[in-house]
């Protein structure tokens, strides 16, 4: 984990757009170069995060899971920034758009059930290679120019070597079966069964 002196964290944020941000402060912001640098909050007590940071974390998913073939965030570096007491990892987007984005700028109804097709056998896919996301939801998968998904923001991500039992399929749902826009998208029977619509992926 690279130290990233004050003048060096201004000098990489100036003319940065802000992506996002909550009561703390910044949390996303896309640099002048295009890179997308995100920010982590550093724990102060001793923690699964303290020991194990966040940044470092989406670094390591990131990379699993291009060894699964599933596409992700090119990482360039992961960043210690003392003096605003963050972690931070700095990576080439993911190109493409998120499916909330492709579902509130309005799709076809054959597009939208290709799309929830898609989706389901994407879902049962990561289940069958292990992988546990508690952040699933269609804000952090990505569609791809080739048509195919990728996921985003998972550093509370964890990939199992072996397939998810139907407890943890059906677990790893409930964030979107809270979103009202999104919970028809689910389609559980298929995902906790790990049966895909159409066959396999």
């Amino acid at each position: 984990m690279k130290r990233l002196r004050q003048q060096d964290y201004l000098a990489m944020r100036e003319g940065a757009e802000v992506l996002e941000v909550d009561h703390h402060g910044d949390k996303v912001l896309r640099l002048a170069d295009g890179s997308i640098l995100k920010l982590f909050r550093r724990r102060r007590v001793i923690s699964s995060a303290a020991l194990y940071p966040y940044a470092r974390r989406f670094a390591n998913n990131a990379a699993a899971l291009a060894r699964l073939g599933i596409p992700v965030p090119q990482v360039i570096e992961v960043l210690r920034i003392p003096s605003i007491e963050r972690d931070a990892v700095r990576y080439a987007p993911l190109a493409g758009k998120t499916l909330r984005e492709l579902l509130r700028g309005g799709l076809a109804p054959a597009r939208e059930r290709e799309l929830k097709a898609a989706f389901t056998r994407f879902v049962v896919g990561l289940h069958d290679q292990g992988v546990y996301f508690r952040s699933l939801h269609l804000g952090n998968v990505v569609c791809t120019p080739e048509g195919r998904l990728g996921l985003i923001d998972f550093a509370d991500l964890r990939i199992h070597p072996w397939s998810l039992g139907k407890y943890l399929r059906a677990r790893n749902l409930r964030r979107m079966q809270g979103l009202d826009e999104e919970r028809d998208w689910i389609d559980a029977a298929a995902i906790v069964g790990g049966r895909p619509p159409g066959g396999a992926q």
